[in-house]
């Protein structure tokens, strides 16, 4: 007998009192046969010896928050900020969910790379199966960008199984919805990049675009499992209009007028109006007050998509032409809509702007949208239940963010370095003061003043090196901070990321674990899987 069969012996025999009224699912063979997935069984296994096993299956409820790109720098110094802007030094500060009474590490290197994308790391979270750089939820043999070499290497999400298992199902994003995080929960792709039809190569083609995966997502999970039944994911929510839309400009939804259509697909279907025929009791929106409108309605889907690209910075929601929710918003209302389900449900959230503002080399607004993955966490404790829900909060990845020495304590963690005792910015042995926050590459300086779109800086040379900024207030929104190595876009890092538990099965995290145990974890915590 196998581990699988010996751990599910195990949980059905007394334990998990749910295992008889669980439908049976059986993973892929080369799922369950790969040695990814059997190394995480062995990591929970091990993990079950110390620990009471009555605890297994009782999480009726997931929720994963996931930080894109939210390295160890990132949380200290987002705690340290969010400290500071309520009026206290920052350093005793933590954020909500740095106060769960579990935590570990995970290691995050893909099959292939020691530095990874999220698309082979969420795939691995979402799976238990580690994989390749740039592919969803297909397994290491499959070649990125070859649609012939994925098939038959498909593998589960944790949010299908969930669905398949009679769950309701969300997923709540600031980037686009079909971008690597969000897509790792239900598309299977040999690249991440194929968001919309026009992105997949002409000799590609027989291969379905993420976008219109999406969309017909319950059906293909009817065809495939024809013995259970789905009723699709309820609650859809994030940016990536373009991906849905044909490119024709009397189709946009922001600026009907404008010369540029909004919409990329060049197939001519537009898939937001397929989905409204799909769920004819659904609701789609666009905008904030709609989508705050909706949420007081009983509808049996929600599809919010509130930019055509990603959703606009935290800080820099205010511009937008339609009006976005923040994250705490849609955390909030995809919770009540799923807990309509009386069999529980999962709920991937992501943070997704964190990681675009490593990316631009802006401090500013990837600490904020760390803050705001904060709120969104104390908005669904609020809400939920522990003794029927796990929560877990993590990274796919880090960024190349240090933080220097030597400031002393309550400096602000966006300034500039100044010394204990002292009241003048420290100067290094160039004459130059110098940040708490830097990037080891990137864009490098550029001070944009009061811009809240860290994105703008893409229009600006690149400014690498050692600049004198002793005339500049490094403390606003358009700073960016400087890069020591040229490059068009920042890097992630390749150290492990914080796993933070709390509820039901919460206390297996802990230690140094790869990735993909993650998976694992979830399903023996709700008992999805016999």
């Amino acid at each position: 007998m196998n581990l699988h069969s010996k751990l599910a012996t195990l949980l059905c025999c007394g334990v998990l009192a749910a295992c008889s009224h669980q439908p049976k699912i059986d993973l892929p063979s080369n799922q369950i046969e790969n040695p990814w997935y059997q190394s995480g069984e062995q990591a929970i296994s091990n993990k079950l010896s110390h620990v009471d096993l009555n605890q297994a299956g009782k999480a009726k409820n997931i929720i994963v928050f996931l930080g894109d790109g939210m390295g160890i720098s990132t949380l200290t110094a987002a705690r340290i900020l969010q400290g500071q802007l309520n009026g206290k030094t920052g350093e005793e500060n933590y954020l909500s969910f740095e106060e769960f009474p579990f935590s570990g590490l995970a290691k995050t290197y893909n099959t292939n790379q020691q530095t990874p994308d999220s698309a082979g790391t969420m795939s691995a979270i979402m799976t238990g199966v580690k994989t390749d750089a740039g592919v969803l939820a297909v397994d290491e043999t499959a070649n990125k960008g070859d649609c012939k070499s994925s098939e038959g290497h498909e593998m589960m999400s944790a949010l299908e199984i969930a669905e398949l298992s009679g769950k309701a199902t969300g997923i709540v994003s600031t980037a686009r919805i079909t971008h690597a995080t969000p897509a790792a929960t239900y598309a299977k792709s040999a690249s991440r990049d194929w968001e919309n039809n026009s992105d997949v190569p002409a000799d590609q083609s027989e291969c379905s675009d993420i976008a219109l995966q999406l969309i017909n997502f319950q059906q293909r999970l009817a065809s495939a499992y024809p013995h259970l039944n789905s009723d699709g994911i309820e609650v859809i929510l994030g940016g990536g209009r373009r991906n849905f839309l044909p490119n024709q400009t009397h189709f946009n939804e922001e600026n009907p007028d404008a010369n540029k259509a909004e919409g990329k697909r060049t197939d001519n279907q537009h898939l937001i109006r397929q989905w409204q025929a799909l769920y004819p009791n659904g609701r789609y929106v666009n905008n904030r007050d709609d989508f705050i409108n909706a949420s007081k309605q009983n509808h049996s889907h929600l599809f919010g998509l509130f930019h055509p690209s990603h959703m606009r910075y935290d800080a820099d929601a205010k511009h937008d032409a339609l009006g976005e929710p923040s994250l705490s918003d849609m955390t909030s209302v995809a919770i009540d809509k799923l807990a309509e389900n009386k069999t529980g449900y999962f709920l991937m959230v992501e943070a997704g702007r964190i990681d675009h503002g490593h990316h631009a080399g802006n401090a500013y607004n990837a600490l904020h949208e760390t803050i705001a993955l904060s709120d969104a966490v104390e908005t669904a404790l609020r809400k939920v239940d522990l003794s029927e829900t796990l929560i877990i909060v993590t990274a796919d990845h880090s960024h190349v963010m240090t933080m220097a020495g030597y400031p002393k304590r309550g400096n602000p963690i966006l300034g500039k370095v100044i010394a204990p005792n002292q009241t003048t910015p420290t100067l290094m042995a160039d004459g130059l003061p110098y940040t708490t926050l830097g990037y080891l590459n990137g864009r490098g300086m550029h001070d944009l003043a009061d811009e809240t779109d860290a994105d703008a800086v893409d229009e600006h040379p690149i400014n690498v090196g050692r600049k004198d900024i002793s005339n500049i207030d490094t403390t606003k929104a358009g700073y960016h901070q400087e890069a020591l190595i040229p490059r068009d876009s920042e890097t992630h890092g390749g150290e492990d990321v914080a796993i933070f538990a709390t509820g039901q099965g919460a206390h297996l995290v802990s230690g140094v674990n790869e990735q993909n145990v993650i998976f694992h974890i979830m399903m023996y915590a709700a008992g999805l899987l016999q």
